[in-house]
C-alpha cells in the first residue's frame, strides 16, 4: 500500500485533503480510485490508514480507517555523518541507510574528501538527497524521512557533535588491531531516544588528526568487524547492527 508523508502532526478529523503533489501522485501517476486506501504518515510519527472518500478535478479527499499500531523506528536516534566520498555513493547511502533506520545524515568535506561542492552545488545535491530519502522512506514504510543536511566545513560538524549523547568513528586501522567490542559498548550504553553520531569517513579515511579532534569531544573509535568495509558499506554494517542489537535481541528479553 502506498504511503505518503504529511509536514503535519497527527489531528482527529473527519477528512483530510491531499496535497497538490500527493494529489498527482495519487490520481494521474498511481491511478486511485474513490475506495482506494494509502498510508498517511503525519510529522510526529503517527501514522493511519486512510480511504478515498472524493476525488474532484483538482482535489482528493481521504478519511481515516485505523491507526497503524505497530512502531517502524528504532528507539534510537542514529545520525550518520559521512565524509564526501566520490560519484554518486552519498546517493547510495542515503536510500539504503534511509531503508535500515536512520534518523538523519550529515555530509561533511573530510580532509581525504576528493569532492569539492560549492554552495549551490550543495543545496542542489541536498534537495536531490532528501527527494531519494523520501522515497525510500515510502518504500520501507519508515514512519519519519530522515533529515539531510550537508556541510560546507568540518568546523560545522564538530559543532554539530556537541548534540548528541554518544559518538563513534568507523576507524580501520581500530578494524586492523583487532578491536571488536566498543561499538557493542556503545549500544549497550544507549538509552532509549538518546542519540547516536556515527562518523565515517570517505575513501581515503579519516585522519588522525580529525580523529583527535573527535575524541577531544568524547568520540570512540570502534572497528566494524575484522574486515575493511568501503565508505559506502560501512554505516550499513553499523545500521544493520543496531537493528540487530536494538529490534531483533531486545524484543526476546
Amino acid at each position: 500500500m502506498q504511503r505518503y508523508f504529511v509536514d503535519t502532526p497527527y489531528q482527529v478529523q473527519e477528512s483530510y485533503q491531499a496535497t497538490k503533489e500527493m494529489y498527482h501522485h495519487m490520481v494521474h501517476v498511481m491511478r486511485m480510485k474513490v475506495g482506494s486506501q494509502v498510508y498517511l504518515a503525519f510529522s510526529d510519527q503517527q501514522v493511519i490508514m486512510a480511504q478515498i472518500s472524493e476525488i474532484t478535478s483538482d482535489t482528493l479527499t481521504l478519511v481515516e480507517v485505523a491507526k497503524e499500531e505497530q512502531a517502524k523506528e528504532l528507539p534510537v536516534h542514529i545520525t550518520i555523518a559521512s565524509g564526501y566520498p566520490k560519484g554518486d555513493k552519498l546517493e547510495w547511502i542515503v536510500q539504503k541507510a534511509t531503508e535500515l533506520g536512520m534518523a538523519e545524515l550529515i555530509g561533511f568535506p573530510a580532509a581525504s574528501s576528493v569532492v569539492k561542492w560549492n554552495d549551490k552545488k550543495l543545496a542542489k545535491k541536498q534537495e536531490r538527497l532528501e527527494k531519494i530519502a523520501q522515497e525510500a522512506a515510502e518504500q520501507s514504510h519508515r514512519q519519519v524521512v530522515p533529515k539531510i543536511e550537508l556541510l560546507e566545513r568540518f568546523a560545522d560538524l564538530l559543532k554539530r557533535a556537541a548534540e548528541y549523547d554518544h559518538i563513534v568513528i568507523a576507524y580501520e586501522e581500530s578494524a586492523k588491531q583487532g578491536e571488536d567490542s566498543q561499538l557493542v559498548k556503545v549500544f549497550q550504553q544507549l538509552a532509549p531516544n538518546e542519540k547516536l553520531l556515527a562518523i565515517f569517513g570517505p575513501e581515503g579515511g579519516i585522519t588522525p588528526t580529525e580523529i583527535e579532534q573527535f575524541k577531544q569531544l568524547g568520540g570512540k573509535c570502534c572497528g566494524l568487524g575484522p574486515r575493511i568495509l568501503r565508505t559506502e558499506t560501512a554505516p550499513l554494517y553499523l545500521l544493520a547492527s543496531s537493528s540487530f542489537f536494538f529490534e531483533l535481541i531486545n524484543q526476546e528479553k
